[in-house]
């Protein structure tokens, strides 16, 4: 074909009536037009209308290849949509997009917020505890949301998290004839149900300073669900920064104990792999995984290194924080591509002996880094030392 084979269009609660021409015309001309039953009768496709199948799956739009296509989304397919699993399994020639305004500039226009200095999720398919990142005094969030039974479940979780004083807009419907705009807070939300397409607009102004993550890592170890095996918050801060994660980046966590540090890599928009071989601890990885709402960048890999490595993407970091042994650092520089980082940490004098080692055949750097708090002693006070940890960084 001449022309691209798939279109892309982006539909709002306005139907036909808010479609650009070029967008009219590719809907009119097509063969096939798949979309959930919304977009559909939105687009008035009758018999050429196909749904999803459920659940979503896009082999049916690519087995139509050579005939004219239509694909549906609400607004941007692009934000969230289906656009972006479209076109990875396509060639650039093989489709266009015609997006309309979507939910989050429909939901920002109404409120008056900036775009560029406001949060945007989808929780439409997300546990809600992927807010947890971006929730702090000030915050301007907007979230989509699965169905009408959403929000209160929202306001219901905001409270149990100490922010019953989270402002709430209820935003159902935009941009159509049935838009309905409500405020609340989520303290006082009550039970009041919604219409779908439905988005929650969250507005932290109100919320003490103390609320939130911090931005930056060595969070506080009760912030993490663990067992005592967990580097402690300074410590963990000072290997962050030697592993230096990068946006997108991937981290190996060797030893991953509470999985403290795979999901401070994370927070800070990488992925990590954190591979640990006892039960317990893999119940508290998990745990701290649900609790961050990390579900999409860390992932759990029960077993003992490096047997369990052999599946893992290619790393851009690799942090060694228990387990260490001559046999697993061979494995790990023979399998290592050039330019990986990795960080060490012993507590024990044998692995102490085997970073200096490692050093005098690899080179990298080492450091020993000492914390000390104030604690009482008698009717006074004095220093009490937590054990000294050994660090070495080297890069592959």
């Amino acid at each position: 074909m001449d022309e691209p084979w798939l279109t892309i269009i982006g539909i709002g609660e306005n139907g036909l009536s808010g479609l650009p021409d070029a967008s009219r015309s590719m809907l009119s001309r097509a063969d096939i037009v798949f979309g959930g039953p919304r977009h559909l009768a939105l687009a008035e496709a009758g018999d050429r209308g196909r749904q999803w199948p459920v659940p979503f799956d896009i082999t049916p739009v690519l087995a139509e290849r050579g005939r004219r296509v239509v694909v549906l989304a609400s607004g941007n397919p692009f934000w969230f949509g289906a656009g972006g699993s479209l076109t990875a399994q396509l060639q650039p020639g093989e489709w266009r997009a015609l997006p309309a305004p979507g939910v989050f500039s429909l939901a920002a226009a109404r409120l008056g917020w900036r775009i560029e200095d406001t949060t945007c999720l989808g929780l439409h398919a997300a546990p809600l505890a992927r807010l947890r990142p971006y929730l702090s005094r000030g915050c301007r969030i907007i979230a989509t949301l699965r169905d009408g039974t959403a929000p209160p479940g929202l306001a219901r979780w905001l409270s149990a998290q100490g922010m019953g004083a989270m402002g709430m807009v209820v935003l159902e419907r935009m941009g159509g004839p049935q838009e309905r705009v409500r405020f609340t807070r989520a303290e006082s939300f009550g039970a009041i149900g919604a219409d779908t397409p439905v988005a929650v607009a969250l507005n932290g102004d109100d919320l003490p300073r103390e609320i939130g993550l911090s931005r930056v890592p060595g969070r506080p170890q009760a912030t993490f669900t663990h067992d005592g095996q967990i580097t402690k918050s300074a410590i963990r801060a000072i290997t962050l920064a030697a592993l230096g994660p990068r946006s997108r980046e991937i981290l190996w966590d060797i030893g991953g104990g509470s999985g403290s540090v795979a999901v401070e890599w994370a927070l800070a928009g990488g992925r990590s792999w954190t591979v640990e071989p006892r039960e317990n601890r893999q119940r508290n990885i998990e745990a701290n995984i649900r609790a961050f709402g990390m579900d999409n960048q860390v992932t759990l890999c029960p077993g003992a290194a490096p047997e369990a490595l052999d599946d893992l993407p290619e790393p851009d970091a690799v942090f060694v924080g228990g387990g260490g042994s001559q046999a697993l650092f061979r494995d790990l520089w023979a399998r290592l591509p050039t330019g990986v980082r990795v960080v060490a940490n012993a507590v024990t004098l044998e692995t102490e002996a085997l970073l200096f080692d490692l050093q005098d055949r690899h080179g990298g750097k080492l450091q020993r880094l000492e914390i000390a708090e104030a604690a009482p002693l008698g009717r006074m006070r004095g220093w009490q030392a937590a054990r000294p940890v050994t660090q070495w960084q080297v890069t592959r």
